[in-house]
């Protein structure tokens, strides 16, 4: 068989290149992310994890535990970190049973600054109606959880919901007379405070209430307090044996915390309270099988938590499609 020559080689080579499309070029470059929503079915409960944004914690703010402990932890864990400290997210939980919708926390809104306040426009991504919202339960009275009662023009974000925040919180965030004799670095939290809850307040829709209680849709109240002195976590049931835990501010620093339970965050107000709390909230979750929705776990904060000989380590829940209706 002839072999083709060379020059008869190259110009079949370039026709070829000529004959076919242009090589696809780009200029793009991403801005934005994603819409900070993500959707998890628990029994009957259908879950929406909705991002704020994220906060730096410095890791000096753990207590407790040695430095160099804190070093060795975090090594190859690989959680972003800058000059202001370790990336922490801020989450949301909108609980949907049948038609009642129950809003976990609400957000940061306009009090700390740009990059955060995005819950509200994420439960809107997500196909929700603020209007919708039958309830909002705080966790507790800190302005990344409460301050997103407000919209950005400060009105009522949530007109048909009502609040419920614990008596014990409201007893001590709500009250002029805490802010005098609170330690100076927390006292820009209480005028916020107040001014998150007003309107509900005015309009009658602030309940308060104590651990132990049933809310409405059976909610369950269970005392956690210890980073704030009326702190709780929220057991929602899902039926057949599937629950959900919302915990709160049980964990800043989840890279530390599961590991060493007896690590501190320099923000809790009771740091032995908090430390009992999130031993017993870990335990509970970790020997119930419970499902555990975390506020500064890294988004969407949605998972479980098992035991580690006297300690405990987070299991992320795996992306998963939804149901078919």
């Amino acid at each position: 068989m002839p072999i083709p020559c060379v020059r008869t080689l190259a110009a079949a080579v370039l026709l070829a290149v000529v004959a076919s499309p242009a090589f696809a070029t780009t200029t793009h470059t991403p801005h934005q992310q994603v819409p900070g929503v993500y959707h998890q079915t628990i029994g009957t409960l259908q879950v929406t994890a909705l991002f704020d944004g994220t906060v730096a914690l410095g890791r000096q703010e753990l207590v407790g535990i040695a430095p160099g402990a804190v070093t060795r932890l975090l090594d190859h864990r690989y959680v972003p970190e800058d000059g202001k400290g370790l990336q922490t997210a801020v989450n949301a939980y909108l609980v949907q049973q049948g038609d009642h919708l129950t809003l976990v926390d609400t957000g940061t809104a306009q009090c700390f600054g740009p990059g955060l306040g995005q819950v509200l426009g994420n439960l809107r991504k997500a196909g929700y109606d603020p209007a919708e919202v039958d309830e909002v339960v705080l966790t507790h009275a800190h302005p990344d959880h409460l301050c997103g009662l407000l919209d950005a023009q400060d009105r009522i974000a949530y007109p048909n919901a009502t609040v419920w925040l614990s008596a014990a919180d409201a007893a001590f965030w709500l009250d002029p007379a805490s802010e005098a004799t609170a330690p100076q670095g927390v006292r820009f939290a209480f005028a916020l405070a107040r001014k998150a809850v007003s309107p509900y307040e005015a309009s009658g829709k602030l309940k308060r209430f104590a651990p132990g209680d049933t809310l409405p849709a059976g909610i369950t109240a269970l005392d956690s307090h210890g980073h704030t002195v009326g702190h709780v976590s929220y057991k929602i049931d899902g039926g057949t044996g599937h629950q959900l835990l919302v915990w709160g501010d049980i964990v800043h620093f989840h890279a530390v915390q599961f590991a060493q339970p007896q690590a501190s965050f320099e923000a809790d107000s009771d740091r032995v309270a908090a430390i009992a709390s999130r031993r017993r909230m870990m335990a509970q979750a970790a020997d119930q099988g419970w499902w555990v929705a975390g506020a500064h776990l890294p988004f969407p904060g949605l998972g479980h938590v098992r035991r580690e000989g006297e300690a405990f380590a987070w299991v992320p829940g795996e992306f998963a499609p939804l149901p078919a209706k």
